[in-house]
């Protein structure tokens, strides 16, 4: 059996985010596994930041499903300022 290679596409300390975007890409048949073990030295001991991986024949895929997200997301921010 051949191992996958993932690699992360993206990482938020926010649990909604993470959901948010797992969820996309999931809708879209992409498999997508959490890290939520991630810590550097530019982390605090209380840093919570979750990683989604996905595997390396998605990369490209999940890159374009968050940027779209992102971009409508930034759009409706910019319509509706608080």
């Amino acid at each position: 059996m051949e191992r996958e290679t993932r690699v992360a596409v993206f990482e938020s300390e926010k649990p909604a985010e993470i959901q948010l975007i797992k969820s996309k890409l999931e809708a879209q048949d992409i498999s997508v596994f959490l890290n939520d073990k991630y810590m550097s030295f530019t982390t605090t001991p209380t840093a919570n930041t979750v990683k989604l991986l996905v595997n390396l024949s998605d990369e490209q895929k999940s890159f374009e499903i968050i940027d779209q997200y992102l971009q409508e997301t930034d759009l409706e921010i910019k319509n509706n300022p608080k």
